[in-house]
């Protein structure tokens, strides 16, 4: 048998039921994939060697991130987060780089580029995992997701002088100024182009490939963007994911923008679980085991002084709250310090020993995170509690009251009918502008997920008369309406159903009514035309 084929077949099944047990348990599917890449790695031996096209296929994952990042970021949106992006994120890796090297330098007693190295390196978070529990979350447009995003950007582009840096005290036949000026040429030619030539192609590319009305056309001809943005910034020595980055800025002012994110999400989330797996070959259980009291301490050590720092920073603008999430959210090491720690041993800068413990490190830093972020509201609420997170607020003491689920258009008319009736109710929506909308409204309104038991909890699911789901989206209906039902029985469930094929997908809810959107237009529109309409 083929041993690539072999390979590629048990690394499928084992993620696919890995994450299905750890879905099951509340576990993030980041961790699924991280132990898939262990296992796969020690099953077929290649533990701890350097897998470069496994490694630039998984970095692409990054790429394909940051480029959906950019289509949200559009150049004036760009001028309203400079404080968060310039200061908070100048004053994070500054602080960060100042503190751990102190400690590294002389608590530790490592020699001088060592120690900079490691603080180089320790103070990058996850890009790769953070970003993606932002957005699958829509923790994104809460105030600790706009700073957190934005430190994240900023330490995407320190990677450029961090790397550039590490060059530097390789080679001493090469003056500082002159690595200086080579990088300030370099980005300036890549965004002159990338705003001007760029643009301009960009525009013409996706219009006329849309005007085909043949998808693969369109999706190719976003793949191009993305990659050829890429391959110039990389080109001109910088990052992939800089290039993808400016490429999605460049798309987010067009009219295309939401359809090229749907378009490449699924190979968006492909590719990362390729970084995922990559970030799992490179764990040495046994060298973990030898060295586990080094790692942990030096792990607990760097998450608690990057919190501090980070926290302290946040809080010169912020409240308490807002402070500690965006802290516990980006006290990880960074998928970018593996680079580092790469080019640094590749230089002879540190020895390979020292190399694999920083890397082991890094991965079990990584490897907690999912854990920290998906409890990042009951950890932050022992510094403050904020009036809007419905799973740390006190039981609300109602019961007979109505929960209504999202606040979109149909919410807000659900909220406005129930208050015109009279009726008690709870506003419960993942986003956050919606829930601060309907505060300044005058409802009773909460930020948080329904399908949490925390929030369940606190809104007192098990004793309202009935909880109406007003999103439009199938799979958070399911999600929504199954974790209902496991908490409790008896409450009534009302969906709105939008097709025939969401109907049948939809079949297998148990004790679940549905409004079906068509029939009910079609019943209204006869009585107009009738002229039966009580209106």
């Amino acid at each position: 048998m083929e041993p690539l084929l072999l390979a590629i077949f048990l690394t499928l099944a084992i993620a696919t039921i890995l994450n299905i047990i750890l879905k099951r348990s509340g576990v993030s599917h980041i961790i699924g994939y991280i132990m898939t890449g262990t296992i796969i790695s020690y099953l077929f031996g290649f533990n701890g060697l350097n897998i470069g096209s496994l490694d630039l296929v998984g970095e692409f994952g990054i790429v394909f991130l940051m480029f959906t990042i950019g289509l949200e970021l559009s150049l004036n949106k760009i001028k309203k987060m400079k404080d968060i992006l310039l200061t908070n994120g100048l004053l994070q890796v500054m602080l960060s780089v100042i503190v751990i090297f102190v400690l590294s330098y002389y608590l530790f007693g490592l020699d001088f580029n060592t120690s900079i190295i490691v603080s180089l390196a320790f103070s990058l978070s996850s890009t790769a995992i953070v970003l993606t529990y932002l957005k699958q979350s829509k923790d994104i447009l809460t105030p600790y997701g706009q700073k957190s995003m934005g430190i994240l950007i900023f330490q995407d582009l320190a990677v450029i002088p961090i790397l550039l840096l590490i060059t530097f005290l390789s080679q001493h036949d090469i003056s500082i100024s002159e690595v200086l000026i080579k990088t300030a040429l370099s980005a300036i030619i890549v965004v002159v182009f990338m705003f001007t030539i760029g643009e301009w192609t960009v525009n013409v590319l996706l219009r006329s490939s849309a005007n085909t009305q043949l998808e693969e056309l369109f999706l190719g001809s976003v793949l191009a963007i993305v990659i050829g943005a890429s391959l110039l910034a990389h080109t001109m020595g910088f990052t992939y994911s800089l290039g993808a980055f400016i490429a999605g800025m460049i798309i987010a002012d067009t009219d295309y923008n939401v359809k090229v994110e749907s378009d490449i999400a699924s190979y968006k989330d492909l590719l990362l679980s390729v970084f995922f797996f990559g970030v799992g070959t490179k764990i040495d259980v046994l060298f973990f085991m030898e060295n586990i009291h080094i790692i942990l301490f030096v792990f607990i050590l760097v998450m608690l002084l990057k919190s501090i720092v980070i926290y302290v920073i946040i809080r010169r603008d912020s409240d308490k709250n807002t402070s500690a999430k965006t802290a516990l959210a980006l006290a990880q090491i960074g998928e970018f310090s593996f680079a580092v720690f790469a080019l640094a041993g590749a230089q002879g800068l540190i020895d390979e020993e020292m190399a694999s413990l920083l890397i082991l490190v890094s991965v079990i830093s990584m490897i907690l995170t999912p854990f920290v972020i998906g409890n990042i509201y009951r950890l932050s609420s022992y510094f403050e509690k904020e009036f809007y997170e419905s799973d740390v607020i006190t039981p609300i003491g109602m019961h007979e009251h109505i929960v209504v689920a999202g606040f979109s258009t149909l919410g807000r008319i659900v909220a406005s009918d129930l208050q015109t009736r009279g009726v008690r109710f709870i506003i419960i929506s993942d986003n956050l502008q919606h829930v601060l909308l309907a505060r300044r409204l005058g409802y009773m309104a909460y930020f948080g997920h329904l399908n949490k038991l925390p929030v369940m909890e606190s809104l007192i699911v098990d004793e309202a008369k009935a909880v109406i789901l007003t999103m439009s989206n199938e799979h958070d209906k399911r999600l929504i309406s199954e974790a209902i039902r496991s908490f409790c029985h008896h409450v009534d469930i009302i969906i709105k159903i939008n097709s025939i094929e969401e109907r049948k997908h939809m079949r297998d809810l148990h004790n679940v009514r549905s409004v079906d959107a068509s029939h009910e237009i079609s019943a209204l529109l006869i009585d107009h035309a009738l002229g039966t309409s009580k209106r």
